[in-house]
C-alpha cells in the first residue's frame, strides 16, 4: 500500500525526526533501511534521513501498512548512559538559560545515534528532558560548541536563524601544509550522501604556520556535511587526524584537530557570543609544534 503525506508547513525538522513524530514506534535503523530501499521517498525521489522537510513536499511511503507504521510495537534499544558521561555533559555546559544550552562537545561522541553508536548527545539530552532538542550537528570527531534548545519554541527560533544564516560559526583547524593564499573565499561543489552536487562557501584565514603545520580559522557560509574537511583537503592542507580525507598523514595517532570554536547570534533581541575551551589534545599539539594561539578571542573582524 502506498501512502502520500503532503507537508502542510515548514516544520524545519529532519525527515527521520518527522517520521518518528507521526509514527512513534519506528526505530532509526528501520527508517534508514527503508530510505535505502526507496520505500520512503520525497517528491518521488530518493532522499536521506537528514533531509529537512519543506512545505508542500510529498512524503511517499511505498510499503505502508498499519502493522509496520502504526500498530506494530517495535521495541527501541534501551540506551544505557554511564554516570560519568552525565557528569561530563554537565561540566561541558558553557551557558544555559530557560531557552537553550550551549555545550562544549567533546570529541568522539556522536551528536545523534546510529547503528554503531552506543549513545550520543541526543540520547543524553533525551534522558535529561524529553523537551530538549538538537538544532544542529557536529561530526563525531569534531569538538566544540553545540546549541541545544530547551523547548519547541526555541528550537523553531534557532531553526529559522540557521535557515536565514543569522548564526555566525567560526572553527579552528590544525592542518598539514598550508594553502597557497593566506586568506580567501572558497566556493566548492561537493557531493552529498545522495551523490547530488551541493555548492559550498567558506572563508578562511591562516593564523599561524610552523614546522609544516597551519592553524586556520574557517567561517562556513553554508553548512554541508564534512564541508570544512573537504575544503581543507582541496586547499592542499588536510586537517590533522582526518582519516577520511587525509590518507597520507604523518600523524597517524592524532584525533581530528577541528574545533567549533565560536558562535554569535541574536536571540530575543539579545546578542550572544560564545567561545569553546579548546580540548587538551588540541592545546598540547599546538605547544609541541610551537603554533601560536594568541589570536583566540581576538578575531572580531574575521
Amino acid at each position: 500500500m502506498i501512502k502520500i503525506i503532503k507537508i502542510e508547513e515548514d516544520y524545519n525538522i529532519r525527515l527521520d525526526k518527522y517520521l518518528k513524530n507521526i509514527y512513534s514506534t519506528l526505530t532509526q535503523s528501520f527508517i534508514e533501511k527503508n530510505i535505502r530501499k526507496k520505500n520512503i521517498l520525497i517528491n518521488d525521489a530518493k532522499t536521506s534521513s537528514q533531509y529537512i522537510i519543506k512545505k508542500n513536499d510529498n512524503l511517499k511511503i511505498c510499503n505502508f501498512s498499519e502493522d509496520k507504521y502504526k500498530n506494530k510495537i517495535i521495541f527501541k534499544k534501551n540506551v544505557n548512559i554511564p554516570n560519568y558521561i552525565f557528569q561530563l555533559f554537565k561540566k561541558s555546559i558553557v551557558f544555559q538559560n530557560l531557552d537553550f544550552i550551549i555545550l562544549n562537545k567533546w570529541a568522539l561522541i556522536a551528536t545523534q545515534g546510529g547503528s554503531k553508536i552506543n549513545f550520543s548527545i541526543d540520547d543524553i539530552i533525551n534522558k535529561v528532558s524529553p523537551e530538549y532538542k538538537l538544532v544542529h550537528r557536529l561530526d563525531r570527531e569534531t569538538s566544540g560548541l553545540l546549541i541545544i534548545a530547551k523547548h519547541t519554541k526555541s528550537a523553531r527560533f534557532f531553526g529559522n536563524l540557521f535557515k536565514k544564516k543569522f548564526i555566525e560559526k567560526i572553527y579552528i583547524a590544525i592542518c598539514e601544509g598550508r594553502p597557497k593564499m593566506n586568506e580567501s573565499n572558497v566556493e566548492l561543489d561537493i557531493k552529498n550522501k545522495m551523490n547530488k552536487i551541493e555548492n559550498t562557501k567558506t572563508y578562511y584565514r591562516v593564523m599561524s604556520y610552523q614546522n609544516g603545520i597551519s592553524c586556520i580559522l574557517y567561517k562556513p557560509l553554508t553548512g554541508k556535511t564534512h564541508q570544512l574537511r573537504i575544503v581543507s583537503k582541496n586547499l592542499g592542507c588536510p586537517i590533522i587526524g582526518d582519516y577520511k580525507y587525509n590518507h597520507q598523514s604523518n600523524f597517524k595517532k592524532e584525533i581530528l584537530k577541528l574545533n567549533a570554536h565560536s558562535l554569535k547570534f541574536t536571540f530575543d533581541d539579545k546578542n550572544y557570543e560564545f567561545f569553546s575551551e579548546l580540548p587538551e589534545d588540541f592545546v598540547s599539539f599546538t605547544k609541541k609544534y610551537k603554533l601560536k594561539l594568541s589570536f583566540i578571542k581576538n578575531y572580531s573582524k574575521f
